[in-house]
């Protein structure tokens, strides 16, 4: 079925590891220009370099619109402190935050901890998705007007407003309530690679935008289609899960070598899809698979970041722009706002609310 829904731009602003933040605050810079929804920090436990958290924690108040979606492995780490993290780049950059979930299935990862083996893969999304689970609990956990700020009577907080979550999951539980406010958009934005069948149940059940690997729009309408059908049967609004094509990206010049796996169509290989061509043959691609209805919109990671993600801001996305296909500004100032996607409210005062009028 035909798209009708409004093209969803993202692009990955990592590489080669990089010890200060000037290279990401010009590449976020660069995309919010373009007015894509938001950039993306891979991270691992494998990965040398700072932590892509805290580096777009430093993004954030040298941008104003992009959102900042940092990878964040669940594994080995607690989901207090992971909740606690998230909510606050969401206040650091106003409401513009997400959060990319991953795990860690490497002996190698796991001895940096020290505190457990590494798991079979199913075990660690099961546990990636109760990790989700937890933060969006943790961050209900505080009414939106709990805080009162009255310092004629020395009260902060209303306690009434303050909920216990009592979450209990797999490999840990988590009584809360959490330990900073609730966030600005409520909950931030929870991102997935749905590709793998393991990791698409926990994308269906937990994510607000799904990335998916895919060699052709067919292949990728099929991910989408059942991405959909799994969040229907979750009681979820199908419509509300938005789906990306991620593609990794080589716009370089035509005469130089093509980089390894790579040609002028998209290719599997692994985990990844590849693309090479230019910024028309992208925008061409793009217009042909979101009209066709196979996706909500891409996720693209150049192969060369300071190179490429120029060429997409000011080739592909220009052109989509100049062809009435890609807005030319952000539609408000949070990510929730970008994609389409309403504030949720707090389940806890909802629950107290009904309780009270019933």
């Amino acid at each position: 079925m035909p798209a009708t829904g409004a093209l969803h731009l993202a692009a990955e602003i990592g590489g080669p590891p990089r010890y200060d933040a000037r290279s990401h605050v010009a590449l976020a810079r660069l995309a919010e220009e373009g007015a894509l929804d938001y950039v993306t920090l891979a991270d691992s436990f494998a990965r040398p370099g700072p932590d892509a958290l805290s580096v777009l924690a430093r993004v954030a108040p040298d941008t104003k619109r992009i959102g900042l979606v940092p990878t964040v492995t669940t594994t080995h780490t607690e989901p207090f402190h992971v909740s606690s993290a998230v909510a606050t780049l969401d206040w650091v950059s106003k409401g513009r935050a997400g959060w990319y979930v991953d795990v860690s299935a490497t002996e190698t990862e796991a001895r940096l901890f020290g505190r457990r083996t590494a798991g079979p893969a199913a075990a660690l999304w099961q546990e990636a998705g109760e990790v989700a689970d937890a933060g969006a609990r943790l961050w209900d956990s505080w009414e939106d007007d709990a805080e009162i700020r009255d310092a004629a009577t020395g009260r902060f907080v209303d306690r009434e407003k303050l909920h216990h979550v009592d979450f209990h999951g797999s490999t840990f539980s988590v009584r809360g309530p959490a330990i900073v406010p609730r966030p600005p958009q409520g909950r931030p934005v929870v991102v997935i690679d749905g590709t793998s069948d393991l990791a698409r149940e926990p994308a269906a059940r937990h994510a607000d935008v799904v990335h998916v690997r895919a060699a052709s729009a067919a292949q990728a309408a099929a991910l989408r289609d059942d991405l959909r059908s799994r969040a229907a049967a979750y009681g979820r609004d199908p419509a509300g899960l938005k789906v990306l094509a991620a593609l990794t990206v080589d716009l370089g010049d035509a005469e130089t070598t093509p980089e390894p796996g790579l040609d002028s169509a998209p290719q599997r290989s692994g985990r990844e899809s590849y693309f090479r061509g230019g910024p028309v043959d992208l925008a061409e691609l793009i217009t042909g698979w979101h009209r066709g209805g196979a996706v909500d919109g891409f996720h693209l990671t150049p192969i060369r970041p300071e190179r490429d993600l120029e060429r997409i801001v000011n080739g592909t996305v220009a052109l989509l722009q100049h062809r009435s296909l890609f807005r030319t500004f952000h539609p408000g100032g949070t990510l929730r706002e970008h994609l389409g996607l309403s504030r949720p409210a707090s389940r806890y005062a909802s629950a107290r609310i009904s309780g009270a009028t019933s």
